[in-house]
């Protein structure tokens, strides 16, 4: 099965040429300062660093961020964006599934507060005992609150075997404690096994570099316990690494190609090809207007091979693949490069996947999945088609 790292950082060729590019850039500026379209810049330039009220604060960096940013917002294509030093790292984390810190996931709360939302199952914040309603005060004796929930996410991360304290307003007791916490790398499963009954349950929240491989590990596992099918959940899920829905595909599909990108001159740059050996499993597949990306390639491809029915509402509509380039200084550049088609040759950006069997969820539903079959009409349904 061929592979293509769509998601990784582009190879050095690449990164010579961008920078060539935002060096001649700068260059030309500097020497075309009367030149109409770079003296807007630099008469703006000048013109914020003589006039604005808080001139002295003016940061450099932050004014070529600006100019960075805009240069690629000006395409108007919502997928296409620079990328400062520490939103490529977190990019970087999202495709990969790791991050290092103690591995709580925290939310802003109507009463100004920066609340515990639940501890990663097995994190270091799970093994020092904190739960869900649980208020963090302060980390490393800085007070935080729910207006700088992005600077307490920074703050508690950190170099594994570093050490993070916390003053915690405990949810249950109401009483404060102070906890220190060891950092370390947190994995987020973005693979969930479950059954119901005798069938098999596998969600997929998101694909990273890992996502194939444990989809393969707990398909295996529920065969051998002799489940008489498997539901498939990508509802809500946003996509993510292309070869991990590919490797998903190899394993579910019959032989084919699962999807082709072309790029802006309508010429095929990529062919993903399934070989012949597959489980052939009895399945039904979730989706729905979250699902977006590579949960669509994997939908789209088991709908045109007629792999398995498709129960939920239409998917997203992201049907195009961004190519990630890092710079030299740690930034980078998330560009849309290709728009990929299905099996039959449909293009589904802006469309989406359309489902088999169309289900509304109840308007006062408060879950889906599992822990909520009994209101679960989708997963109902599933359930339903299953048996039959």
């Amino acid at each position: 099965m061929k592979k293509n790292k769509i998601l990784k950082i582009a190879a050095v060729v690449l990164l010579i040429v961008t920078t060539a590019f935002i060096t001649r850039m700068y260059t030309v500026k500097e020497i075309l300062g009367n030149n109409r379209d770079f003296g807007k810049v630099i008469l703006m330039e000048d013109y914020l660093k003589e006039n604005y009220l808080y001139n002295k604060e003016i940061k450099e960096e932050n004014l070529e961020t600006g100019i960075l940013k805009g240069l690629v917002a000006g395409l108007e294509d919502p997928y296409s964006q620079y990328l400062t030093k520490d939103e490529m790292k977190k990019l970087q984390e999202q495709t990969t599934g790791k991050f290092q810190g103690i591995g709580v996931i925290i939310s802003p709360a109507e009463d100004g507060t920066v609340t515990v939302i639940s501890p990663i199952k097995g994190s270091p914040a799970d093994g020092a005992g904190l739960e869900s309603g649980d208020k963090i005060l302060k980390i490393n004796g800085k007070d935080f609150n729910a207006e700088k929930i992005e600077e307490a996410s920074k703050e508690m991360r950190g170099e594994a075997g570093s050490t993070v304290d916390l003053l915690v307003l405990k949810k249950k007791s109401l009483k404060t404690e102070e906890v220190s916490i060891k950092r370390d790398e947190i994995k987020i499963d973005s693979v969930i096994k479950n059954k119901i009954g005798d069938i098999g349950y596998i969600g997929i929240t998101m694909f990273d570099e890992d996502t194939g491989k444990d989809f393969v590990k707990v398909l295996d596992e529920l065969t051998k316990e002799n489940v008489k099918g498997i539901i498939l959940d990508m509802r809500g899920n946003p996509g993510g690494v292309v070869d991990s829905a590919v490797e998903i595909g190899d394993a579910i599909l019959p032989k084919g190609t699962f999807v082709t990108l072309k790029n802006n001159k309508n010429e095929i740059i990529d062919e993903y090809k399934l070989d012949e050996n597959y489980n052939n499993i009895k399945m039904v597949v979730l989706v729905n207007e979250g699902s977006a990306s590579a949960s669509e390639i994997l939908a789209g491809a088991i709908s045109d091979l007629h792999r398995a029915k498709i129960v939920g509402k239409t998917t997203y509509g992201k049907g195009v693949v961004q190519n990630v380039i890092g710079l030299p200084d740690g930034d980078g550049l998330k560009l849309t490069i290709s728009e990929y088609y299905t099996p039959s040759g449909k293009s589904i950006n802006k469309k989406g996947v359309k489902p088999d069997v169309e289900v509304e969820l109840p308007e006062d539903i408060k879950g889906i999945g599992v822990d909520y079959k009994d209101t679960d009409t989708q997963l109902k349904k599933a359930i339903e088609m299953i048996e039959k």
